[in-house]
């Protein structure tokens, strides 16, 4: 700790106002949101937008829980002094299950058919594919699964967030061996409760769609999000004169490398291998789903995932330099927060009846019906979205700033902070 003033590595005021500022923003979009759907949007695309938005700070609250957990299997040394601000964003899933309860007691109290077409029982015994599905998809079934996973996550957050912070008063080492020691298991559970939350949650929309890829590629959304997030926070906390001396060149380029990794190599990898294992079996249950996004205004939607979420931070982050320049990595960090959001919205918003895919003889003649507007996709964008995204995003920030407030902003007793602090990318 000599090499770094003690005075950088507190929020000092920084918590206080961003729990305020994020609360009265989260609360303002939520109640601003309830107020549209029920007025202007309708509750049909508030739930889908509640759900969108929920999806998005969940998947980087996620993705820090993931991080955190990961450099405890691996021993890793160079990552303690950012691995706190991961434990900021994961400490969010302690709370998180609150905004999902309003979706749960939705789905089982019976009306959850405005957001989910499979908890209406006239489709399910319309539909011989939801017949086959119903034991799975009950909603008291479904409803218990979703109190599962967001018990395992808040668990385990409060497992290695507080473990961590109580490190820093009592110095035993033992915490590290005894967070080590409980990682893997906590992947394992959170490999589990992750995948089908997503599958769950968001293939549902359209439950006679499956992939079995899926739960692999809301992984990778979720890092995206988080890898973005962790190089914003730190960038922003070092320009308020926070974390001096600790976060240097070497640590961004390593983060850069993460999100690189994951959020566009990986991300790519996952994606294009999801929509070619489609395309090429040809089968119409699996390709109904990507039919609406390749048409109407989802297919620039498309394109620009494509293009934003792949091929120019591809080729902006795959030199060493921009990663090392604080500023430039920044920027990309920002785009790729956006592209992550884009990319959740894409998941959740596109829909199609799926009688007019039965009914068409070909593609073309869906083409035609919905660019002369006689068939939705779904494209709906109304105020009603931004409002709820902003809300969930003000309750990210506010819950991330108090989860950092009262501990240090690096695990000041960590056995291997030294090695964090000397730590030179080669």
């Amino acid at each position: 700790m000599n090499s770094i003033d003690t005075k950088t590595i507190r929020m000092g005021g920084l918590a206080p106002t961003g729990v305020v500022l994020g609360g009265l923003v989260g609360l303002g979009g939520i109640a601003a949101s309830i107020a549209l759907g029920a007025d202007e949007s309708g509750w049909t695309n508030f739930w889908k937008s509640y759900i969108f938005a929920f999806m998005v700070i969940t998947g980087i609250s996620l993705g820090g829980l993931f991080f955190v957990m990961l450099q405890h299997i691996t021993r890793a040394g160079w990552s303690v002094v950012v691995r706190r601000l991961s434990e900021g964003f994961a400490s969010n899933l302690r709370w998180l299950w609150i905004a999902f309860v309003p979706v749960i007691i939705l789905v089982w109290s019976g009306e959850g058919a405005v957001l989910y077409p499979w908890a209406d029982p006239v489709v399910v015994q319309n539909d011989p594919v939801l017949l086959k599905k119903a034991g799975y998809l009950d909603p008291t079934f479904w409803s218990i699964r979703a109190i599962c996973f967001l018990f395992i996550w808040a668990a385990l957050a409060q497992f290695f967030v507080g473990q961590s912070i109580r490190q820093d008063s009592d110095g035993d080492v033992s915490r590290t061996r005894r967070m080590q020691a409980a990682a893997p298991v906590g992947i394992l559970l959170y490999g589990i409760s992750q995948t089908f939350a997503g599958i769950d949650w968001v293939m549902t929309l359209e439950p006679t769609w499956f992939s079995t890829m899926f739960g692999v590629y809301w992984f990778a959304v979720s890092l995206t999000g988080f890898f973005s997030c962790l190089i914003l926070l730190a960038c922003f906390l070092q320009s308020a004169g926070r974390l001096k001396g600790a976060i240097s060149k070497d640590h961004y380029q390593d983060m850069g490398k993460l999100l690189f990794a994951f959020g566009v190599v990986f991300w790519a990898y996952i994606g294009y291998s999801q929509f070619m294992l489609i395309w090429y079996a040809n089968i119409p249950i699996e390709t109904g789903w990507f039919l609406p996004r390749q048409m109407g205004p989802w297919k620039w939607v498309s394109l620009l995932l494509i293009l934003g979420h792949f091929a120019l931070p591809f080729v902006l982050l795959v030199s060493r330099w921009p990663k090392r320049w604080k500023n430039a990595l920044a920027a990309i960090a920002l785009w790729m927060v956006l592209m992550m959001i884009v990319d959740v919205y894409w998941l959740v918003m596109p829909t199609m009846s799926a009688k007019a895919v039965h009914d068409a003889t070909n593609l073309m003649e869906l083409v035609d019906a919905v660019d002369a507007g006689t068939l939705s996709v779904g494209w709906n964008l109304t105020v009603t979205n931004f409002t709820a995204l902003v809300g969930m995003l003000g309750l990210l920030v506010a819950g991330t700033c108090a989860g950092l407030w009262r501990c240090s902003l690096v695990p000041a007793a960590d056995p291997r902070l030294d090695e964090s602090l000397a730590f030179e990318n080669l």
